[in-house]
C-alpha cells in the first residue's frame, strides 16, 4: 500500500491518500476537492471511495467537489456524524460554505467488508472513537502499520470535547483502545504532525 498526506484548507487538515495500485481511499477531504482530484489525477489514480474519521465542516468541506468530480464516488462515514452535513451550525464561512449531506453516503463500519468491492486487498479496520464528537472513527491499517487517527489523536495531545455531542469520558474510553495498539504504528492525526503509538504511551498526557 502507498500513501501520501497533504494538508487542506484554512485549518491544515491532514488529508491522506492511501492506495493499492491504482485505485486509492481519500480521508478527509476537508477542504480544497479540485486540488486534491488534480493529484490524484497526476499521479495516475482512480479514487475508490471518500473515507471521513467525523463530521466536522474542516474535515467534510472538499467532499461535494471530489463528488462533482468522480460522480459515483461513494463517502463512508459513522452513522452518528451524519446529521452534521447540511447542519446549520457546521459550517464557517467563507472558507467553508454548509456542506450539503452527499451522494452514496455509506457506514463506515461495513468498510473491511466491502474494501475488495473497492479495489483493497490488505487489511483493514475501521475503530469507533467516539469523544470528539459522537461517530467519530479511526482507520487502521494492520499489516502497514498505520492508523489514521482523525481529531481522536494528536502528537501530544487528543480532540476537544466541548463542541455538541462530545464527550470526555467517550473520548478517554477511545484513547484507551488506540493505547493497545502496536508501539510502531504510525499516527497521522487530523492535524498537526505524525506521530507513533510508543511516542504517545510516553509523552502524551492524555495516555500517560
Amino acid at each position: 500500500m502507498d500513501r501520501f498526506t497533504i494538508q487542506v484548507g484554512s485549518y491544515e487538515v491532514n488529508c491522506s491518500i492511501v492506495s493499492e495500485g491504482a485505485r486509492a481511499l481519500v480521508v478527509d477531504p476537508g477542504s480544497e476537492g479540485d486540488r486534491i482530484a488534480r493529484l490524484l489525477a497526476q499521479k495516475g489514480l482512480e479514487p475508490a471511495a471518500i473515507l471521513l474519521t467525523h463530521g466536522h465542516f474542516d474535515h467534510i468541506g472538499g467532499v461535494n467537489d471530489l463528488q462533482a468530480a468522480f460522480p459515483v464516488l461513494p463517502v463512508y462515514i459513522h452513522p452518528d456524524d451524519t446529521v452534521m452535513f447540511g447542519h446549520p451550525f457546521n459550517q464557517n464561512p467563507p472558507d467553508y460554505p454548509l456542506a450539503d449531506r452527499p451522494r452514496d453516503i455509506r457506514d463506515a463500519r461495513t468498510l473491511p467488508a466491502d474494501a475488495p468491492t473497492l479495489g483493497f486487498t490488505g487489511a483493514m479496520a475501521v475503530i469507533p472513537t467516539p469523544g470528539h464528537t459522537p461517530g467519530g472513527v479511526c482507520y487502521h491499517f494492520p499489516a502497514d502499520k498505520l492508523l489514521l487517527s482523525g481529531d481522536t489523536l494528536f502528537a501530544g495531545s487528543a480532540g476537544r470535547t466541548d463542541f455538541p455531542g462530545g464527550s470526555m469520558n467517550k473520548l478517554m474510553a477511545s484513547l484507551k483502545t488506540l493505547a493497545a495498539l502496536p508501539d510502531d504504528t504510525l499516527v497521522i492525526p487530523g492535524h498537526g504532525p505524525h506521530t507513533t503509538i510508543a511516542a504517545e504511551k510516553a509523552t502524551n498526557p492524555f495516555l500517560i
